[in-house]
């Protein structure tokens, strides 16, 4: 069983906040789950958290839908890896550059597995 950042025992079903960003800020993730922090340009912090089952859909619907958040969630953190890159120097930027356009390969590929079942 994984703990939330008061050490409270969380659920191991999957859970999290929905969430935009169209701002810079850091990310830090602690891996039990996940844990959020992100720091904006004012200074200002927030955090929230989320776990991973591994458990399987308990129907076709809910594997549709879990397809769908976790194709929008890889290329949410494609993106932030993408403003990570512009942080480092010019190798290191050109193989986080080019670890960005595999993982848009890779949900490239999800994405037409998702048209796929939504359209058979």
């Amino acid at each position: 069983m994984c703990t939330d950042k008061d050490n409270k025992a969380v659920s191991e079903e999957h859970l999290h906040e929905a969430h935009e960003h169209d701002h810079s800020h850091t990310h830090s993730h602690d891996h039990c789950g996940h844990e959020h922090t992100h720091t904006h340009a004012d200074g200002t912090t927030h955090s929230h958290s989320h776990t991973h089952s591994h458990a399987a859909a308990s129907s076709p619907e809910e594997a549709i839908a879990l397809l769908k958040y976790m194709l929008d969630h890889n290329r949410h953190h494609a993106e932030e890896l993408h403003d990570l890159a512009h942080c480092f120097d010019d190798v290191a930027a050109d193989l986080i550059h080019d670890a960005v356009d595999k993982l848009g390969e890779s949900n490239d590929l999800i994405e037409q597995a998702l048209s796929l079942i939504v359209n058979a």
